[in-house]
């Protein structure tokens, strides 16, 4: 389901990709700070009659195809929360003058649901901030205005970030989020389970791939369900130039 939230900016509500957050390919350590993250949502209640509080910022950057927009959803998912997603890109490139006021407009929505904001190209505003044309002054004060927005996000609610170029954003923004996670590309060893997982599912006569190394889960499935189809198209033409 899309809504369209304003012209031409699209929040898309995620709820009929919902991702388990077992069946995502990540590194122990980054499993282990979700799963973290996911226990102290559960547990809010209890947490804060010790006067502790739940993290609700959690920046996600590295390569793409490597899995930040999976866990989005597998943590929306896990924590029974609708998923808003919004991309950064889509704002800086219309009119920036409006954009503060868009921008409050959907952190508001995301609270008023308790819902989990899914923030993509985080880097965007950067990108826009070392421009060199007049609308540079906008773009700081954008900056300033998701500053504020970003710390006045209600803990009920979870706000997450991805960027594939962390270095590009502002130092104000980083610093406030509570948990940054890094996605590398998959290693040897973790691209040959994730390899087996997807093959497992088909025939023995389809499952003969080559394994490429180096690239991330999502090219890596792309390249493996590739091959099975070249598989499969090869066996039925063999099918039927026999039975001619």
């Amino acid at each position: 389901m899309t809504v369209l939230l304003m012209n031409p900016f699209d929040l898309v509500i995620s709820d009929k990709e919902q991702v388990d957050f077992d069946e995502i390919f990540m590194s122990g350590a980054n499993r282990q700070q979700l799963l973290q993250l996911i226990k102290e949502h559960f547990y809010e209640a209890a947490l804060r009659e010790y006067g502790l509080t739940i993290n609700n910022k959690l920046l996600l950057y590295g390569e793409s195809g490597c899995g930040k927009t999976l866990t989005a959803k597998a943590m929306a998912k896990a924590l029974g929360k609708a998923l808003l997603v919004l991309n950064l890109s889509n704002i800086i490139s219309a009119r920036i003058g409006e954009t503060s006021q868009h921008l409050k407009q959907v952190f508001d929505k995301a609270s008023r649901e308790r819902a989990v904001l899914f923030l993509d190209e985080f880097d965007q505003i950067g990108k826009a901030r070392t421009s060199n044309d007049r609308e540079v002054g906008e773009i700081r004060r954008l900056t300033n205005t998701l500053i504020q927005l970003i710390d006045y996000y209600p803990g009920n609610s979870l706000l997450i970030a991805a960027t594939n170029h962390k270095a590009m954003i502002d130092h104000a923004l980083l610093r406030r989020f509570q948990i940054t996670i890094s996605y590398d590309r998959p290693t040897n060893a973790e691209l040959d389970h994730y390899y087996e997982q997807i093959i497992r599912g088909f025939p023995a006569t389809l499952r003969s791939v080559n394994r490429v190394y180096g690239i991330s889960y999502a090219e890596a499935r792309d390249c493996v369900l590739t091959q099975v189809k070249n598989n499969l198209i090869r066996q039925l033409e063999k099918e039927n130039k026999n039975a001619i």
